[in-house]
């Protein structure tokens, strides 16, 4: 099991956001803290450091692996349309 932390962002994202959501979300967080490298998490191109994503319905969750410190980074959450600019 790898450890977690948010960034900033991530965590202003996560207290605005609905109840539901939240859930939804944090329920993502810890299956990927259990296996990073499951088969719905992509690899965003064009990026200098290899940052990962994975969906949770309408909501993309941006984080990078750091297998040497097994720690795993939440870069960005956000809707789809604004989580790529």
């Amino acid at each position: 099991m790898l450890q977690v932390y948010l960034s900033n962002s991530s965590m202003k994202f996560l207290k605005k956001c609905e109840k539901e959501i939240y859930g939804r979300i944090m329920k993502k967080i810890k299956e990927l803290s259990e296996n990073p490298f499951s088969s719905d998490a992509k690899r965003i191109v064009n990026r200098e450091e290899k940052v990962f994503r994975v969906r949770v319905g309408d909501y993309r969750i941006q984080f990078i692996i750091y297998q040497d410190k097994k720690e795993i980074l939440i870069s960005d959450i956000d809707k789809r349309e604004r989580a790529y600019l």
